[in-house]
């Protein structure tokens, strides 16, 4: 941020110039300026267009940063042909006030007047004191907010599976977190190899976009690992249900939405496919001649609702070339666009794209078409052609 947004409360009805430098490892640095008249303050501030230091001011935040409290700067003349910070905007003085948080020093904030405003009382003193305490709080929000966020992408990247080699099969997945703290949660996609030759693709979606729906989807997914495993000849319909009993009584989650999907090679080099739907948007499937459909069956309602309703499992044979896609509804759904829309857009999108590389195709489809509002994922399979 280059300027201080909402200038009206402090620039300049407080002061005619506002500046913020923060600490960092190297004493301080230049975070953000505000200025009452446009032009006078470089819209950046590195190191070719940012002012010099005037003495007074180094001196005032030198003492700030090791612990001084509000400095009050009566301004020197400025000499012909200098260029520094106070110079430009003709101060005649300066309130340096700490921004500090338990004692913490996080910053300091520089406010100015020139000789045409009247002189800073101690009222005004005091107010930029309230100023730099809110700021501090702020600060320490947005710390709070970026630490949570990194903590959530960690554990979803850590959780999310590296795709095993399959013969015969190309994998691909893409994930892709929210731009927003508030916005890092439960999405998640799995590969596990089954017996036969066989494989489990799995895609997923915990209620709720926090560290702990974070938490709850690493639970749900290694359980559901686990039931594919353990009864692999069951139906995905019938492993889901099992997953769905065993979230009521564990309470692994609140709500979840699921694909479970069961891919087996047959020796004609196509590859049959059962699957079930619990309230997740449909798997796409892309063939070689550029037709996609979506594949509607094996479709019932989202995991935590009616844990002892029976699940449907739908089959369909994947032809050599086809493309498999399963995705979270980031992609496809947001704020300012219907699911509609959206399975529309991925449909035309997927089928112009198809003759990408499989990696290349998810994150085209990640780029272009996800809300980076909402966390997107996206698992894919394809089938060779035949030679």
């Amino acid at each position: 941020m280059s300027r201080i947004r909402g200038q009206g409360p402090l620039v300049p009805r407080l002061a005619d110039t506002a500046v913020i430098d923060l600490a960092d490892r190297d004493g301080y640095r230049h975070s953000a300026h505000a200025h009452h008249a446009a032009g006078v303050l470089p819209e950046s501030w590195d190191a070719s267009s940012a002012p010099a230091e005037h003495p007074l001011h180094t001196k005032a935040l030198a003492g700030i940063f090791q612990g001084a409290g509000t400095q009050h700067v009566k301004v020197s003349p400025a000499t012909a042909g200098e260029r520094d910070l106070f110079t430009l905007v003709e101060a005649e003085e300066a309130l340096v006030v700490p921004i500090r948080l338990h004692a913490l020093t996080i910053g300091a904030l520089t406010l100015t007047r020139a000789p045409a405003s009247p002189p800073f009382t101690e009222a005004d003193r005091v107010l930029a004191e309230e100023v730099a305490r809110r700021t501090a709080l702020g600060l320490d929000n947005t710390r709070l907010h970026a630490a949570q966020a990194d903590i959530a992408a960690t554990l979803q990247r850590a959780l999310l599976t590296d795709l095993p080699a399959v013969e015969n099969l190309e994998l691909a997945a893409h994930y892709q977190p929210a731009q927003h703290a508030a916005e890092i949660g439960g999405d998640w996609y799995d590969a596990l190899p089954l017996d036969h030759g066989d494989l489990a693709l799995v895609i997923g979606d915990v209620t709720g976009h926090d560290i702990q729906a974070a938490s709850r989807m690493s639970e749900l997914r290694n359980m559901l690992r686990a039931l594919a495993v353990d009864r692999p000849e069951e139906d995905p319909g019938q492993i889901l249900r099992r997953l769905d009993t065993a979230q009521a009584r564990l309470t692994l989650a609140d709500s979840a939405t699921a694909i479970l999907a069961r891919l087996h090679p047959a020796p004609d080099g196509t590859w049959d496919m059962a699957w079930s739907v619990a309230g997740h948007p449909p798997p796409l499937l892309l063939t070689a001649d550029g037709n996609a459909t979506y594949l509607a069956g094996g479709h019932t309602i989202l995991l935590g609702v009616h844990p002892t309703r029976d699940r449907p499992t739908a089959r369909t044979t994947l032809p050599p070339g086809a493309t498999l896609i399963l995705y979270t509804d980031g992609l496809v759904e947001s704020r300012t666009q219907g699911l509609d829309t959206g399975m529309t857009r991925l449909r035309r999108h997927a089928t112009t794209h198809r003759h990408l590389p499989l990696t290349q195709l998810c994150a085209r489809l990640a780029r272009d078409l996800g809300d980076d509002r909402d966390d997107i994922t996206l698992i894919a399979a394809r089938i060779p052609t035949v030679r």
